[in-house]
């Protein structure tokens, strides 16, 4: 199992659901809200899978727990997150569709070497 600060690099890393495409905030507010999000490792020692909320404001993504997260959505859904937590980064891609659904990859590095995977996410959470 990871420590914290694995799991949150893991969580921001496959949330991969949201940010880094400038886009206006007025344009992103279709996707604001509460989505539930399933992290998936397909390569690495992180742990298999597991389910979180994020919640996005004004098309700025944000999480609870120790993470630190810097993402946006752009108008046409598209995401890119960067999660950092004690000694891991993670960098998450992917797209948000109208209909509350999305998924992407992620990749990110900790203290137990490299991981990588997919994610999914749905409205609600």
């Amino acid at each position: 199992m990871l420590s914290n600060s694995i799991r949150a690099v893991t969580l921001v890393t496959a949330f991969a659901a949201c940010a880094v495409s400038f886009a206006s905030t007025a344009h992103a507010a279709p996707f604001d809200g509460s989505w539930s999000v399933l992290i998936v490792t397909r390569s690495g020692a992180c742990d298999p899978s597991f389910r979180t909320s994020v919640f996005i404001t004004n098309g700025i993504v944000t999480a609870g727990g120790g993470a630190s997260i810097s993402g946006r959505v752009s108008n046409n859904g598209a995401v890119n997150v960067v999660v950092s937590g004690g000694p891991g980064t993670a960098h998450g891609t992917g797209r948000l569709s109208r209909n509350g659904a999305g998924g992407g990859s992620w990749r990110g590095s900790g203290g137990q070497g490299s991981c990588s995977g997919s994610w999914s996410a749905s409205r609600g959470g």
